[in-house]
């Protein structure tokens, strides 16, 4: 046999080594070593002649997700639920004052255009956090800002619940809206940035602000008819010392990016420049205002009915004073509305859903104010709510994919805060309107606003495209 084995050899060589049986015939240890000579200098050329890897750029150490322990998604848990207990804690707000109006008028004396002093200083508060929260956040952090708003909403019902004279009343109507738009514009964003099913979560967060307004007019129906009325600022100075100690012991005064690498999602990369340079730059956002107003009246929407319904009810539809649970109607559509309509949101496209919604909504309306019928009315009103439900959720998921990604947060802070402003404004020209025409102006006021609603929706840009 030749000294040097062939290349089949070799080959035949290599297949046999791999049998589990003794090979037939015996392989040169010359011939086996310059096969993989050759194997092995080929091998380096070839490394030699290639690029050498690229080094990886921040963009993609931004999308780079890591793998989360146990630990990160017990503690996004907390954090989702913390922020939820935000959005009851808002809810809870917002469905108390309707049951209580017609108390608070009777006690104080005041008619309809005094009373909505009460909304006027509210909408003062939302207006100043909405403006101060991008400044805030530039300058304390995400947890801290976030416990100054527990902090003053602790502060406004411990002002309320003594009954004290209207004026500090008013007061206390203030600081809570502060610290409750401060909240608000904080877990929106908050939401909005997660880059984890953060749809669905925006949905479930609005649900639970639905369920706190849902929950608020069963109490206070109750306290309206006791002597000790204003003792429901007491339960809700409960829920906001909850409130506040849950901020704080679970983001720790930290800020937001440091609390989403707690939970093992990378920074948002936002924008750290000077907060007037950043409300110049969100302020040139065409959709910004647009979502913002459609929020706006929203929210106005929403409080406005959920708030004055009862008032109504009792005035033009002869109800008793169990009518404040129209208001739990109202509020407890909403809350299915923002779950049980997921799926269909996703099946008719974002968009068009809203459109679907607003005209059916507006029909609605129509009956509650043309049908002088009080359970037709009721359940009008709770099937208004079922369908004005998924707005919200809607329009901030929106706000995502058309927003600049630097500016989100502080965006999303605005929008948020600007709509809690509108919770304040139309309640308040309801009660003017109310004071010169009667409370027969609520229905036609809000059939307007709806409408109005639906054509800023229509100029809300679909494409989901990233405005500079």
């Amino acid at each position: 046999m030749s000294l040097t084995a062939t290349a089949t050899e070799v080959e035949m060589c290599s297949v046999r080594t791999r049998s589990p049986h003794p090979p037939d015939e015996p392989i040169t240890p010359g011939g086996v070593f310059n096969g993989d000579t050759r194997s092995i200098r080929k091998s380096l050329e070839i490394l030699e002649s290639s690029p050498p890897p690229a080094s990886p750029t921040p963009e993609d150490l931004a999308t780079a997700v890591p793998a989360l322990t146990p630990s990160m998604r017990r503690k996004a848990k907390i954090q989702f639920a913390v922020l939820c207990g935000t959005l009851f804690l808002a809810g809870w707000n917002d469905g108390t004052t309707g049951p209580l109006l017609p108390r608070i008028q009777s006690v104080y004396h005041v008619n309809y255009a005094v009373v909505s002093l009460i909304f006027v200083f509210n909408c003062i508060g939302f207006v100043s956090a909405a403006a101060a929260n991008v400044w805030l956040t530039d300058r304390l952090g995400f947890g801290k800002v976030m416990a100054i708003g527990g902090l003053a909403q602790v502060i406004g019902y411990c002002l309320d619940a003594p009954a004290p004279p209207f004026p500090v009343l008013v007061l206390g109507y203030l600081v809570n809206g502060f610290g409750l738009s401060l909240q608000d514009a904080g877990a929106n964003g908050f939401v909005a940035s997660l880059k984890d099913n953060a749809a669905t979560k925006m949905g479930v967060l609005h649900a639970v602000y639905g369920l706190g307004a849902l929950s608020a007019p069963l109490v206070a129906t109750q306290f309206a008819q006791l002597e000790r009325w204003s003792f429901h600022f007491l339960c809700s100075l409960g829920l906001a010392l909850f409130n506040l100690i849950s901020i704080v012991v679970t983001f720790r005064f930290k800020d937001q990016d440091a609390c989403l690498a707690e939970i093992g999602q990378t920074p948002t990369h936002e924008s750290h420049e000077g907060g007037g340079n950043k409300y110049k730059q969100m302020f040139k956002l065409r959709s910004l205002h647009l979502l913002a107003f459609f929020i706006f009246i929203y929210v106005g929407v929403e409080v406005t009915l959920g708030g004055w319904i009862v008032t109504y009810v009792i005035n033009l539809r002869g109800g008793g004073p169990s009518s404040g649970y129209i208001s739990s109607g109202f509020f407890g559509g909403l809350t299915l509305g923002r779950v049980v309509l997921l799926p269909v949101n996703k099946f008719l496209g974002d968009r068009r859903a809203i459109v679907v919604y607003g005209l059916i909504a507006i029909g609605l309306e129509l009956v509650v104010w043309l049908v002088p019928s009080l359970i037709g009315g009721a359940v009008a009103v709770s099937l208004v709510g079922f369908l004005l439900g998924p707005f919200y959720p809607i329009v901030m998921n929106q706000s995502a994919r058309v927003l600049p990604p630097r500016l989100l947060t502080g965006a999303i802070g605005w929008i948020a805060g600007f709509g809690q402003a509108g919770s304040a404004f139309l309640p308040f020209l309801t009660g003017v309107l109310a004071s010169r025409v009667g409370i027969q102006a609520l229905q036609p006021l809000l059939v307007s606003m709806m409408v109005f609603m639906l054509f800023l929706w229509l100029l809300v840009p679909r494409d989901a495209r990233r405005a500079d």
